[in-house]
C-alpha cells in the first residue's frame, strides 16, 4: 500500500511540474526599453526585449535601486505633445483567460514634483487605468484579468496630463481551467485592485514560481502609503510548514495559505484603499485553518462590518466549511459594489473559543469593455495602409478611433465608433481605390488627392453621408459615375488632373455640387463650360444685390432706432441696452417682428429707482462689495427681503455683464440658483435685485474662525451638493447649456437654512454662443481659473468643473485658494494639496476644525473628485453631473449608521455560505450596472 501511495504522489507531482512547465512556456515577459533577452535569476522567468513589439519612443536607463531586479533597468518613454497612442500588440488565443500586467518605474528621483507623469493606459479601446506617478522609486503595477476577445490584444499608453507616457515591463500570463470565470466576461474585464497575503513572513511579494500562474500576492507588511491601515488590537501573525489543500476554484499558492492573521481578542479589522472605486467588484476571501485546535476548541466568526443582511449573520466555521483543517475554504461574492475606502471587520461568535482568521483576500474591479471601431471600417483602413510603404502615418498604433483618432481619420461618437473622414492627401498611395470603400456608409469626407491611384472610380453609391470627395491629381481612368449627382449630401467633387473620359453626367450640372473636372484629356467638358458660367454669374449678381439690400435696410433701421431713443427720456421706459446685447437661452424663441430680449424683459420684473430707494432707505445699508459693484440690503413693500446690486462699471463691458445676467436669470430657474427679483435701468444706473441670502457667502464662513467651527463636514457636503446641483442644471438642464465662468466660494450664497445657491452670472455664456471676439483679459478669478484658458482664451463647462474642484479643496481644508502665508512656494491650494497627497499625507489637507468628527472615507471620496476636477487638461476632468454623484455618495457614507457593533450575531444559525460577501455595497454611483449574483 505504501509503495502504491508513493507512486501516486510521484505521478501527481510530475503532472504538476509538467503543467507548470507548459504554463511557463506560454508566458510573455517584455522588458520595455531593454536591449537584449535574458533570464531573471530571482524568478527564473525569461524576458525579451521590446524591439520587435515597438518601433516608437526612446529608452531611458533607470538608476540602480536595491529593491528592483533586472527587468527594472530600463523604461521606454514616448512624446507627450503629439496626441498619439503607442501600443504593444500581444498574440492571444481567443476566449482564453489571461493576466495582463504592466509596470511603471519612473526612477528619476531628481525630477521636479510637478513634472511627475500622469497618463492613460488602455487595453484595446477600453481605458484600463490612469497611471499617476507620485513616488519616483516605487514600481506601479496595473493588472487586468481578461478573456481574450480575439487573436490579439493591444496595450496602449497615451494622453499625458503631465510629464510623458512611459512603460517599464509588460507581461502576459495565460490561466488554466476556469480561473476567474465570471458570467459578465463578455462585457467586462477584471482590474485587480488588491491581492493581499496576510501574516506574510517578509515584506516581499509572493509570485512565480510559488504561484504557477505568476500572480503577485502583496505582503501585508509592505505598508505602502495609503494601502493597509486600521489593524485591530490583538491581531497575531501565524504560519505553518504543513501542506495546504488549495485544489479549489482559484488555486491560490500554498505558500500564501501557510500564513494568516488571527484576532486573539475576538476581532479582526483592516481598512483597505481601493483605487478607482466606488465600483462593482468580484471579491474573494481565503480561509485555511493552520492551527491545530483541540477537541473542545472552535473557530467561528461572522462578517460584522460592513453589515449586509443575509450575509453578516452567517457563521463561518473554517474546518467545517472546508471539510477539515489545512484545507482551503474560498467564500466569495461575485458582484458587490465597494467604497473607495473599504473597512471590514470579522468578529467571533459567543460560543467560539478562538478568534477569526484570514489568510488572504483578492478584490477585482469590473471594467466595462468599450467596443473597438467597427470591424469592416477597420479592415478598409488596413487596406489603405497597405497601399503605401513610404510614410510614418501607416504605422499608427492601436484602434483607429479610441482613445484618440489616428492622425488621418476622424470618427463618430457612436457605439461602436464609425469612420467619418479619411484624409490621405499626398501619402504616396499606389493601386486602385479599394472597392470595399462602399461599406463606409458613415463617411462624410474622403481625401485621396495627390497620390498615384489608378483604375476606375469604384461604386460609392451607398455613401449617402458623403459631403466632400477629393480625387484630383491621380491617374484615374474611365467615366465619371452619374450616381455622384444623386448622393443627397455631396457638395464638393474634385477630379481634375486625371485620365477620366466621356461626358459629364447631367446630374452633376444642376449647380448643387461644386465640380472641378479640368485637365482630364479624354473628358468632354464642352457642355459643362457652355452651361454653367452664365448660371454662376447670374447667381453671383443676384446674391450680391440681396446682401446689399439687406445691409442697407439694416443700417436705416439702426439709425431710426437710435434717433428714437435719443428723443425719449431713459427713465420713462426700460432700457434698450438689454434688447441689443442679450441672447436667448432657447434657440426656438426668435419670432418675426420681435427681438429675443423683448421676451426676456417680459419674464423679468422691472423695478423703478424710486421703489429701490424706498426699499433700501436710499441705499443706506451696505452689505457687501462684488465685482459688479456695491450690494445693499432692502425690504420691498410686500415684505420681501432683497439684495440690491448697483453696477460700478458703466462701460460697454459692464453693460454687457448687466444685460447678460438679466437675460440669463429671467429664463433659468432652479432652487440652487439665486433668483433674480427684478432689475432697474434709469439714467446711468444699472441695478439688479436678488433674493436676500441671510447667511452671506460660503467664503465668509470659511474665513471666519467662529463660523467655520459650526460648519461641520456634513454641512459642507450639503453645501457642496447644493452648488453642484445648480451648476449641473446650468450644464445639463438648460437648452442650450450655460457656462458660469466665475465659480468661487464668494459666488456661493447661503440662505437662512444654510442651503447654498449659486450667484453672479455676469460672466456666464451659453455653450453654443458664437464668441468671435477673444479678450486678452482673464474672465474669472485668479486661483479658480482653468489653466487651459491662458492658452485657448476660451472657458468651457470643464472650466466650471475646475473652479468647483478648487471650491471642494477649500471645503476640505478650510483654506483660501491663494495664500503665500499658507502655501509658501506652492502659492495656491491646488499645488499645495497635490504636494501633500504625493507624500501620502491625506490628513494634512483636512481642516483641523473638524476635530475628527467625520468619516475619513467620505473626505477621501470628495478629495479624489476634487483632484480629478483640477486636472491640468480638461479632457481628464469629470463632468459636473459626475461630481454631483460623487458628492452624494460621500453624503451617504457620512450619514451611514455606525452602530454595527450592536447587531447581535445569530448563533443559532448553522447554515454554511457557499458565497460570503466579504466586502459590501453602499454606493453604485459610477459602478457598472451589473445584476447582483448571490
Amino acid at each position: 500500500m505504501g509503495f502504491f501511495y508513493s507512486v501516486l504522489v510521484l505521478v501527481l507531482v510530475l503532472s504538476f511540474v509538467a503543467s507548470v512547465c507548459s504554463q511557463v512556456g506560454d508566458f510573455v515577459s517584455i522588458d520595455c526599453g531593454g536591449a537584449s533577452n535574458y533570464t531573471d535569476p530571482s524568478t527564473g522567468l525569461s524576458w525579451i526585449s521590446d524591439a520587435n513589439f515597438m518601433r516608437h519612443g526612446k529608452t531611458a536607463e533607470l538608476p540602480a535601486l536595491n529593491e528592483t531586479g533586472q527587468p527594472y533597468k530600463f523604461s521606454r518613454y514616448f512624446p507627450a505633445e503629439d496626441n498619439k497612442k503607442y501600443c504593444y500588440k500581444l498574440s492571444t488565443t481567443e476566449r482564453r483567460r489571461y493576466i495582463i500586467r504592466a509596470t511603471f518605474l519612473y526612477g528619476d528621483s531628481d525630477s521636479d514634483d510637478n513634472a511627475y507623469p500622469m497618463f492613460q493606459l488602455y487595453m484595446d479601446s477600453t481605458q484600463w487605468s490612469t497611471v499617476t506617478i507620485k513616488d519616483a522609486s516605487r514600481i506601479y503595477v496595473e493588472e487586468l484579468i481578461i478573456r481574450a476577445p480575439s487573436a490579439s490584444i493591444q496595450v496602449c499608453v497615451c494622453c499625458a496630463s503631465t510629464g510623458y507616457p512611459f512603460i517599464t515591463t509588460l507581461e502576459l500570463r495565460p490561466l488554466k481551467l476556469s480561473l476567474y470565470e465570471t458570467e459578465y466576461e463578455d462585457e467586462y474585464f477584471l482590474k485587480v485592485a488588491a491581492r493581499v497575503n496576510f501574516g506574510a513572513l517578509s515584506s516581499d511579494p509572493i509570485r512565480y514560481p510559488d504561484d504557477p500562474y505568476d500572480r503577485i500576492w502583496e505582503s501585508d507588511l509592505s505598508r505602502r502609503q495609503n494601502y493597509l491601515v486600521g489593524m485591530a488590537a490583538g491581531t497575531k501573525r501565524i504560519n505553518t510548514t504543513k501542506m495546504i489543500n488549495t485544489n479549489l476554484r482559484e488555486h491560490p499558492p500554498v505558500k500564501v495559505m501557510q500564513t494568516a492573521v488571527v484576532g486573539t481578542k475576538g476581532r479582526l479589522t483592516y481598512r483597505l484603499n481601493l483605487e478607482g472605486f466606488p465600483a462593482n467588484a468580484r471579491a474573494y476571501a481565503y480561509f485555511a485553518e493552520i492551527e491545530d485546535l483541540r477537541k473542545n476548541e472552535t473557530r467561528k466568526f461572522t462578517l460584522k462590518q460592513p453589515y449586509v443582511p443575509g450575509y453578516s449573520n452567517v457563521i463561518v466555521n473554517i474546518a467545517e466549511n472546508a471539510n477539515g483543517s489545512y484545507t482551503l475554504y474560498e467564500p466569495s461574492y461575485m458582484n458587490v459594489s465597494l467604497d473607495f475606502v473599504l473597512s471590514f471587520l470579522l468578529s467571533k461568535t459567543q460560543d467560539s473559543t478562538r478568534g477569526p482568521l484570514l489568510n488572504a483576500i483578492e478584490v477585482s474591479k469590473y471594467v466595462k469593455i468599450f467596443p473597438k471601431t467597427d470591424t469592416q471600417d477597420a479592415v478598409i483602413l488596413d487596406v489603405f495602409r497597405s497601399m503605401s510603404h513610404n510614410g510614418e502615418w501607416e504605422y499608427e498604433d492601436g484602434d483607429p478611433c479610441t482613445p484618440v483618432n489616428w492622425e488621418w481619420v476622424k470618427c463618430s461618437n457612436s457605439t461602436p465608433p464609425r469612420i467619418t473622414k479619411i484624409a490621405l492627401s499626398g501619402k504616396n498611395l499606389n493601386g486602385t481605390i479599394p472597392s470595399e470603400i462602399k461599406q463606409l456608409d458613415q463617411l462624410t469626407e474622403l481625401w485621396l488627392d495627390g497620390n498615384s491611384l489608378s483604375g476606375s472610380i469604384p461604386d460609392m453609391s451607398t455613401l449617402t453621408s458623403l459631403t466632400i470627395l477629393h480625387l484630383e491629381n491621380n491617374r484615374l481612368t474611365g467615366q465619371l459615375p452619374s450616381y455622384f449627382g444623386e448622393l443627397p449630401n455631396l457638395r464638393e467633387l474634385y477630379v481634375q488632373n486625371n485620365y477620366l473620359s466621356g461626358d459629364i453626367p447631367p446630374t452633376l450640372l444642376n449647380g448643387k455640387i461644386i465640380l472641378n473636372c479640368a485637365d482630364n484629356p479624354g473628358m468632354n467638358t464642352v457642355r459643362h463650360n457652355k452651361k454653367n458660367p452664365r448660371l454662376v454669374v447670374l447667381v453671383s449678381v443676384v446674391g450680391a444685390l440681396a446682401v446689399f439690400v439687406i445691409l442697407l435696410l439694416g443700417t436705416l433701421c439702426l439709425l431710426w432706432k437710435h434717433r428714437r431713443n435719443m428723443l425719449h427720456d431713459g427713465s420713462q421706459e426700460k432700457s434698450n441696452s438689454l434688447r441689443i446685447n442679450s441672447k436667448s437661452l432657447t434657440p426656438h424663441s426668435m419670432r418675426v417682428g420681435s427681438s429675443i430680449i423683448d421676451e426676456a424683459l417680459d419674464l423679468a420684473s422691472y423695478v423703478t429707482l424710486a421703489e429701490l430707494e424706498e426699499a433700501t432707505c436710499r441705499f443706506s445699508k451696505k452689505i457687501g462689495e462684488g465685482s459688479f459693484g456695491p450690494v445693499y440690503y432692502g425690504k420691498m413693500k410686500d415684505g420681501k427681503e432683497v439684495a440690491v446690486k448697483i453696477s460700478a462699471d458703466s462701460s460697454i463691458d459692464g453693460t454687457r455683464q448687466f444685460t447678460n445676467e438679466v437675460a440669463l436669470l429671467s429664463r433659468i430657474h432652479h432652487k440652487n440658483l439665486v433668483p433674480l427679483i427684478g432689475y432697474c435701468e434709469e439714467g446711468c444706473k444699472q441695478v439688479l435685485v436678488y433674493e436676500y441670502m441671510h447667511n452671506g457667502t460660503l467664503r465668509d464662513h470659511l474665513n471666519d474662525s467662529v463660523k467655520k467651527r459650526s460648519l461641520d463636514w456634513l454641512s459642507r457636503l450639503l453645501i457642496a451638493e447644493d452648488a453642484a446641483n445648480g451648476l449641473a442644471y446650468l450644464h445639463n438642464g438648460c437648452s442650450p447649456s450655460v457656462i458660469h465662468r466665475d465659480v468661487k466660494t464668494t459666488n456661493i450664497l447661503l440662505d437662512i437654512h444654510m442651503r447654498a445657491k449659486v450667484s453672479d452670472f455676469g460672466l456666464s455664456r451659453q455653450a453654443n454662443e458664437d464668441l468671435s471676439h477673444i479678450s486678452s483679459v482673464a474672465r474669472g478669478t485668479v486661483g479658480y481659473l482653468d489653466p487651459e484658458y491662458y492658452a485657448s482664451q476660451q472657458l468651457t463647462d470643464k472650466s466650471d468643473v475646475y473652479s468647483f474642484g478648487v471650491v471642494l479643496l477649500e471645503l476640505i481644508s478650510g483654506k483660501s485658494p491663494i495664500s503665500v502665508e499658507d502655501y509658501g512656494a506652492e502659492w495656491n491650494i491646488v499645488h499645495w494639496a497635490k504636494s501633500l497627497i504625493r507624500k501620502g499625507d491625506i490628513t494634512g489637507i483636512i481642516d483641523p476644525s473638524f476635530m475628527g468628527a467625520f468619516k475619513i472615507e467620505s473626505v477621501w471620496r470628495v478629495a479624489e473628485t476634487a483632484f480629478q476636477s483640477v486636472e491640468l487638461h480638461s479632457i481628464s476632468r469629470p463632468r459636473m453631473h459626475e461630481v454631483q454623484i460623487a458628492i452624494q455618495e460621500a453624503i451617504k457614507i457620512e450619514k451611514r449608521s455606525t452602530s454595527l457593533a450592536t447587531i447581535e450575531s445569530s448563533s443559532s444559525s448553522s447554515a454554511t455560505a457557499n458565497h460570503l460577501e466579504l466586502l459590501s455595497c453602499s454606493m453604485s454611483g459610477n459602478s457598472p450596472n451589473l445584476p447582483l449574483a448571490r
